[in-house]
């Protein structure tokens, strides 16, 4: 188990400095300058700031520069949205609200939608499978922002009469989480719900479960005791990178409920061209997702004991 760890945090620390590489060449590649705006400054105003940021270097000179910051923790400073504001104080104080609704948006999606999954396998063929499926299908298919947009027009007076959480997002106020929580956690609940089907009919048809019901055990107990434990794993290989990117903000979702969040800031600064803060959340989102993938792993062998994660990982 230590031996499979450690190479995972090896290869872990590769892949985060293969992300933060080629994030940092693709930045720069991209044409224009932070500096160039309606009421652009002049040319010696913008060789000044340049000169001040190190943005005259060569990238590669600029890439090595900042990896020698990193290697201190140094994740420089905003130079454009909050300048010079630390980018470790911005994410500090933007990611709570995201992971605050991130954490109920996922929550909700898996209490509802793994039951629904199972319902639609013990109901399979029946109007109920099918009604589920309709509904997961649809979940999958429409993209976030439709589903922000139509909770937002229809539920804070869109219609006439139906005014019943507000259209401002106030943190304080229970009721301003409730329409981004919906949003943002129906696409992972409709996968869920359909992940889990799939995964159940398939445990469902093994020679254990054969077994248990020759024994003469009750269709509920064979679905959730035994059947529900093996249909777990491909859930939880799923859940690992959503809960990431879910805790760290629905881009869309912060963005139409105008939510102070990491997810919209990270918008922000790619369209404000702030280079710091655009490594700097990259890099928290990327190191968030490695570490639930390393957690999802470790997880398996909790849901069944007989995977060997030291086979696994050579």
């Amino acid at each position: 188990m230590a031996k499979y760890i450690l190479k995972r945090v090896l290869m872990a620390v590769i892949t985060l400095f293969v992300v933060i590489c080629l994030t940092f060449f693709l930045m720069n590649a991209v044409p224009g300058s932070p500096w160039l705006s309606e009421r652009s400054p002049s040319q010696a105003t913008i060789d000044a700031l340049n000169a001040k940021y190190g943005l005259d270097k060569p990238v590669i000179v600029q890439l090595g520069m900042y990896l020698n910051d990193l290697l201190h923790l140094d994740f420089r400073d905003s130079i454009k949205m909050q300048k010079d504001r630390p980018v470790l104080d911005i994410i500090a104080n933007m990611f709570p609200i995201s992971a605050k609704i991130g954490v109920i948006s996922i929550l909700w999606a898996i209490l509802v939608g793994v039951p629904l999954g199972c319902l639609a396998a013990y109901r399979r063929g029946t109007w109920v499978d099918s009604l589920l499926r309709v509904i997961s299908t649809v979940g999958i298919s429409m993209p976030g922002f439709v589903v922000a947009t139509l909770l937002l027009h229809t539920l804070t007076g869109g219609l006439p009469g139906v005014n019943l959480f507000p259209a401002t997002f106030v943190a304080s106020d229970w009721r301003s989480y409730v329409l981004p929580c919906l949003s943002l956690g129906f696409y992972p609940m409709c996968y869920l719900s359909r992940q889990t089907r799939t995964a159940m009919l398939d445990s469902i048809s093994q020679e254990y479960i054969k077994t248990a019901r020759a024994k003469g055990l009750k269709n509920g107990k064979i679905i959730f005791k035994h059947a529900l434990r093996n249909a777990l794993i491909p859930v939880i290989t799923y859940l690992g990178p959503q809960i990431a990117f879910t805790l760290c903000g629905g881009f869309v979702v912060e963005t139409v409920f105008t939510i102070p969040g990491l997810g919209r800031y990270f918008v922000q600064s790619i369209t404000n061209r702030d280079y710091p803060l655009i490594m700097g959340t990259t890099i928290f989102l990327a190191a968030f997702i490695i570490i639930m993938n390393l957690v999802v792993d470790l997880l398996y062998k909790l849901v069944d004991p007989r995977i060997n994660l030291s086979k696994g990982g050579d």
